[in-house]
């Protein structure tokens, strides 16, 4: 998101909590042009002095507790970062108000894991919702709150209902970036096998280059709304390995995976895919990285920087 502003020729903040964030050092490296500003999700003071000094035209909460599984683990945290974090947002560009010439903007990132136990497939902005982690019922919170700020005091806040979105920088948590990562390392020789849970769960896998790109053109519009933000095509772990392997010029990935069932959720989400039609229509989005693409791109950054880190050549 950084980098699209700075390239569209924005003066681009980040919020970071602590002075002594582990992250800061790492997100000057990613884009040298961000200024960053102290701030917590979890104290509304630091918010309404960070609104107030940056004074800022568009606001973009990609703020969250986002790995499920910790979820589980850490429900009431995920709930105070992740969905009350959303109202303290919100409440401090209330409170500071910006002027007539510079109202502020404001863009919350929903999540498809809120509908979770899915009433339809596929899913639009107008299918009900289904939590089935901590982590969906605070991002539904945060959603509604965003939708209340919208009607109660005319903000100019949208949502986007965003499916799962990878890429190169992705945390090593999340399955995706644990398969491409793992596989590198095995490539290179530097790991035998990798741990998975579910295989079956399927997911509409883009691109987070493509997504952040809708996530500005909501902004951009005249009225606030909300949008689902998705490829429209659904893959499972299984193809995801497939395509991965393949890259690798692997053709069997199954004396590579290791089942272990602490991996696997208390209440699983088996499918989500959406319909991206309203997004195409009214911002004239769509998604240019493909599955296929998505998943190479991701397994060459992997195989590259593992090799570089362990001092080992590129296999042929």
């Amino acid at each position: 998101m950084s980098e699209l502003l700075a390239a569209k020729g924005y003066q681009v903040f980040g919020l970071v909590r602590g002075q002594n964030n582990p992250k800061t050092q790492l997100v000057m490296e990613e884009n040298p042009s961000l200024e960053l500003v102290e701030g917590d999700l979890r104290d509304l003071s630091s918010l309404i002095a960070a609104v107030e000094q940056v004074q800022p035209h568009e606001v973009y909460n990609l703020g969250a507790m986002s790995f499920v599984a910790l979820s589980f683990r850490q429900p009431e945290l995920t709930a105070d970062i992740t969905g009350v974090g959303v109202l303290r947002m919100l409440e401090a560009i209330r409170i500071v108000g910006g002027t007539t010439d510079n109202p502020i903007r404001f863009y919350q990132a929903s999540s498809s894991e809120m509908f979770g136990k899915v009433r339809e497939t596929p899913q639009t902005e107008r299918t009900p919702f289904h939590p089935r982690s901590p982590y969906g019922s605070a991002k539904v919170f945060g959603h509604y709150t965003t939708l209340n700020y919208r009607e109660s005091y005319g903000i100019h806040a949208s949502s986007g209902i965003c499916f799962n979105h990878e890429g190169e920088r992705r945390g090593l948590e999340f399955v995706t970036r644990k398969i491409t990562n793992g596989l590198a390392r095995i490539k290179l020789g530097l790991q035998d096998t990798i741990s998975l849970g579910n295989l079956d769960a399927a997911r509409d896998w883009g691109y987070a280059g493509d997504f952040v790109e809708a996530m500005w053109l909501m902004l951009q519009q005249d009225e606030p709304d909300d949008y689902v933000i998705a490829t429209g095509a659904m893959h499972t772990i299984r193809e995801f390995l497939d395509v991965a392997f393949r890259t690798a010029g692997i053709d069997d990935w199954e004396p590579y995976i290791v089942i272990d069932d602490r991996f696997k959720r208390p209440a699983e989400v088996d499918l989500l895919i959406g319909d991206p039609t309203k997004a195409k229509t009214q911002l004239g989005w769509k998604p240019k990285v493909d599955f296929p693409a998505l998943v190479t791109r991701m397994y060459e950054h992997d195989l590259a920087a593992e090799a570089r880190q362990a001092g080992l050549p590129l296999p042929s």
